[in-house]
């Protein structure tokens, strides 16, 4: 199933650098590790935001839901999901 999700981070200004910097630094190595296994297929960044739009490629609606509440930013984000499915015009195999 695949799902077009928007992330929207907001880290708390009174966060101490350093927490935020490993947190942001757990945050991609879990994303990267998500993105080898091919779940989190594709990540944009949003120009001049603190956000990004992210194409995932998972099992189910709660495999979803578990993927993005193990986010360590997930307490300091704003989530919308837009679940996808393949266009019938569409000339690609591996958009399914």
């Amino acid at each position: 199933m695949l799902f077009h999700v928007r992330m929207d981070v907001n880290i708390p200004v009174d966060m101490p650098a350093e927490v935020a910097s490993e947190i942001r630094s757990r945050e991609k190595a879990y994303s990267q590790e998500l993105q080898r296994s091919g779940k989190w297929r594709h990540i944009w960044r949003v120009v001049g935001e603190y956000a990004n739009y992210s194409i995932f490629d998972v099992e189910s609606n709660a495999e979803l839901h578990d993927i993005l509440t193990a986010l360590p930013l997930f307490p300091y984000m704003k989530i919308s999901v837009t679940p996808l499915c393949r266009h019938p015009s569409s000339i690609r195999d591996d958009d399914a």
